[in-house]
């Protein structure tokens, strides 16, 4: 059974060139942290006056890992510990490792084919495959990460956005706000459709290039179906889309237009005779109409 160490032998471990070593490496290890922290905020400020934020957040990734490694190596050095020594090792992980970093190596790749083709940019409004939508809070070389309309944050691989579709709400200034619009049968569409003109005219928030959109869709069940289109600028869709509504129904109800609910018309097998019906006021007391 091997013994403990001595104070003795700790002693002579410690030698002064050793110490010596240590503060150097320790010295070198807080110069560069303060450098680099200082070079990564000059990148920013340099970068970011001349391209997107997304660009400049990635810029300022790559000046802080390079400059990182390049400070533990020169620390390492200070202690003994050579490049050479460091290849060395490297070359025995690089197989392990490389099985493990498959995922990065393409989330990375993927993150840099999405860095030149910029489909969004950090502060876009991106609405996934899977019904997911939220803002983007950052823009990573492994992924971005959503802002969820409910406040949770969602990590969003980059290989993922490769392989799927997503929707980016916020890529155009203005967007089409459908409202889905059902009316009585009895009702005529070229008079709602007016009433609907006049609603959108007077709307501060609605456009009037490009002009509104009225589209049939067709018979339902218990309405005639229809989608009313108005434009707006994309920061005030919600209230755009809201106001729009509310109006509408109260529009309506200003002129008698009728919004049916579902209803379901029953026959006793013949169109004109009607179903007998029993009302029952008790028990004891039956009635017939």
């Amino acid at each position: 059974m091997s013994e403990w160490p001595t104070l003795q032998t700790w002693m002579n471990w410690f030698t002064p060139e050793r110490v010596a070593a240590g503060m150097r490496a320790a010295l070198v290890l807080f110069g560069g942290w303060v450098l680099v922290r200082v070079a990564v905020r000059i990148t920013g400020r340099v970068v970011g006056a001349r391209i997107d934020p997304q660009r400049a957040q990635i810029a300022r990734g790559l000046v802080r890992s390079i400059l990182g490694a390049l400070v533990v190596l020169m620390a390492l050095d200070q202690v003994g510990v050579h490049l050479g020594v460091l290849m060395g090792a490297a070359g025995v992980l690089s197989v392990a490792v490389g099985f493990a970093s498959q995922t990065a190596a393409s989330n990375l790749i993927s993150g840099l084919f999405l860095t030149l083709e910029r489909p969004f940019k950090v502060g876009d409004v991106l609405r996934l495959n899977d019904g997911l939508s939220g803002a983007i809070l950052s823009v990573d070389m492994l992924s971005i990460k959503l802002r969820t309309f409910d406040n949770l944050l969602v990590r969003v691989p980059n290989e993922d956005l490769i392989k799927t579709r997503f929707t980016n709400l916020s890529h155009f200034p203005i967007r089409r706000v459908d409202l889905q619009i059902g009316v009585a049968y009895k009702e005529d569409l070229e008079r709602v459709r007016s009433i609907l003109d006049r609603i959108a005219d007077a709307n501060p928030l609605c456009m009037t290039e490009p002009e509104p959109l009225f589209l049939f869709q067709g018979y339902g069940d218990s309405a005639l179906l229809f989608q009313y289109s108005v434009w707006g600028e994309r920061s005030r869709y919600v209230e755009l889309r809201n106001s729009m509504y509310q109006e509408i129904k109260q529009s309506f109800d200003d002129e008698g237009i009728e919004i049916p609910f579902p209803h379901v018309s029953i026959y006793s097998g013949s169109v004109t005779e009607p179903i007998p019906l029993r009302i029952v006021d008790s028990p004891d007391h039956p009635k017939d109409s």
